[in-house]
C-alpha cells in the first residue's frame, strides 16, 4: 500500500484533534499502568479514541471495542458504542476515511469494522505476528482477540488495510506513525501536524501523564527500556510534554475544552 506523504516543499495540512471518551473501566489498578506504582491505588480509566480532522479527512486513531465477550470479562461503565460516540463529535461513522490502529489489543482494535468506508492502518509486523506465530504459544497473544485478528485479515483481503512498514512513516500528509513502546509486538504512536505544531497521540505507549512525569515505563510492555525510549522520543517530537496525549488518563477529559458530551478538543 503506497503511503500518501506530502510532496517536498508542499505545506502540510493542519489538523484539528479531538479525544472521544466512549466508556470507563472503574477501579483499575494503577500498578497495571505505571511500573512501580503503589498496588493499592485505583483509577477509573478512560476508554478513548481520537479524531483527527482536516484536508478532507476524518481520521480515527484507534477504534475502541463493542463485541459482547468484553462485557463479560470486564466491568464497563458509561458505554457508548464507538461509532455512536464519534457522532457526538459531528462525524458520521461512514464519513471516517481512515482508522489508525496503534496496536491490536481488544480495546483499541475491536471496533475497526464499525467504520465501513475507512482504510485501516497498522504496522505490518503487528498484523503478521498476531495473524501467525503469536498463536503458536499460549503466552504470546495476551489481550489479542481472535475476532479482531480475523476482522483485520478479512479487511486486508478486501484491500482496505494499509500496512505501515516500520518507523517514521508518513501515512497521510502531516500524520506520521512511529514504532515504539513495545506494548505489543509492534505497537505504534502517531504524530499530527496542527496549527500550533506537532501533537503526539501516544495511545498505550503511555497510559497516563504520570508515566511521563515520573519517567516510568508502562507496566504492560515487552521491553521497558524501549518504552522509556519511546517516551523520550515523544517529548522530542512534541517539544512539550503537554503536547503528548496518553491513552487512558481520565484527566484528558478535563484538561482540554469540552465541545460535546464525552468530546474534548485537544487542538
Amino acid at each position: 500500500m503506497a503511503l500518501a506523504a506530502a510532496l517536498p516543499g508542499q505545506p502540510k495540512p493542519r489538523y484539528e484533534v479531538y479525544a472521544i471518551r466512549y466508556a470507563t473501566i472503574p477501579d483499575f489498578a494503577v500498578s497495571g499502568l505505571v511500573a512501580g506504582a503503589e498496588p493499592s491505588r485505583k483509577l477509573d480509566i478512560a476508554m478513548m479514541v481520537w479524531l483527527v480532522r482536516g484536508a478532507g479527512k476524518n481520521v480515527l486513531v484507534d477504534s475502541g471495542f463493542y463485541r459482547e465477550q468484553f462485557f463479560k470479562q470486564w466491568k464497563v461503565k458509561d458505554f457508548v458504542r464507538p461509532d455512536e460516540a464519534v457522532r457526538r463529535a459531528g462525524v458520521k461513522p461512514e464519513d471516517i476515511t481512515d482508522v489508525i490502529l496503534t496496536h491490536m489489543h481488544w480495546d483499541h482494535a475491536d471496533g475497526m469494522d464499525l467504520f465501513p468506508n475507512a482504510r485501516i492502518w497498522l504496522q505490518k509486523e503487528e498484523l503478521e505476528y498476531y495473524a501467525g506465530s503469536a498463536w503458536q504459544s499460549r503466552r504470546t497473544h495476551g489481550g489479542i482477540d481472535p475476532d479482531d485478528v480475523l476482522a483485520a485479515v478479512r479487511l486486508n483481503m478486501l484491500g482496505k488495510v494499509g500496512l505501515v512498514n516500520g518507523d517514521a512513516q508518513e501515512i497521510l500528509p502531516g500524520i506520521v506513525c512511529y514504532t515504539g513502546g513495545k506494548h505489543t509486538y509492534a505497537s505504534q504512536f502517531v504524530s499530527v501536524n496542527t496549527a500550533t505544531g506537532t501533537l503526539v497521540l501516544a495511545s498505550d505507549n503511555m497510559y497516563l501523564w504520570e508515566n511521563l512525569e515520573k519517567h516510568a515505563a508502562i507496566a504492560q510492555t515487552l521491553d521497558a527500556a524501549s518504552n522509556l525510549h519511546a517516551q523520550d522520543r515523544m517529548k522530542e517530537l512534541a517539544g512539550d510534554a503537554k503536547r503528548i496525549v496518553p491513552g487512558h488518563d481520565p484527566a484528558v477529559m478535563t484538561r482540554y475544552k469540552a465541545v460535546a458530551e464525552g468530546v474534548v478538543r485537544i487542538e
